[in-house]
């Protein structure tokens, strides 16, 4: 599985659709097995979910997202975790992990609950 983070600060970027850089990590059975990152550069969004689609995303995780991505994302079958916030690492961690419904990772003023988000994502 592919998961998807956009970073910035070593935190979840806070605007998916203006995110610079991209975090890909490759699990298997939960664990890591790679990580790179990519330049997503001044691409257009149409653009954007196109390079996402070839890399082989799975799961997307991150903050605020527009509803026009976030349909093109899904219809490319891109699973997505969004209003999330806080260090990429830890919110990785609690992915792997299981525990990202904790609300901690909720974007501040958000009301989304995560573990619908999570379920609709198995």
């Amino acid at each position: 599985m592919k998961i998807a983070v956009p970073i910035w600060n070593d935190k979840i970027s806070p605007v998916f659709d203006t995110a610079s850089r991209l975090l890909i990590i490759n699990t298997k059975n939960l664990s890591e097995i790679e990580r790179f990152e990519i330049y997503l550069g001044e691409q257009d969004i149409s653009k954007r979910c196109l390079l996402i689609h070839s890399l082989k995303v799975n799961v997307l995780i991150c903050g605020a997202i527009s509803r026009s991505f976030s349909m093109m994302l899904m219809s490319t079958g891109v699973k997505i975790i969004s209003e999330i916030s806080g260090l990429a690492e830890d919110v990785l961690q609690a992915y792997l992990h299981g525990s990202l419904s904790n609300s901690k990772y909720l974007m501040p003023g958000c009301k989304t609950n995560i573990s619908e988000q999570l379920n609709d994502n198995l």
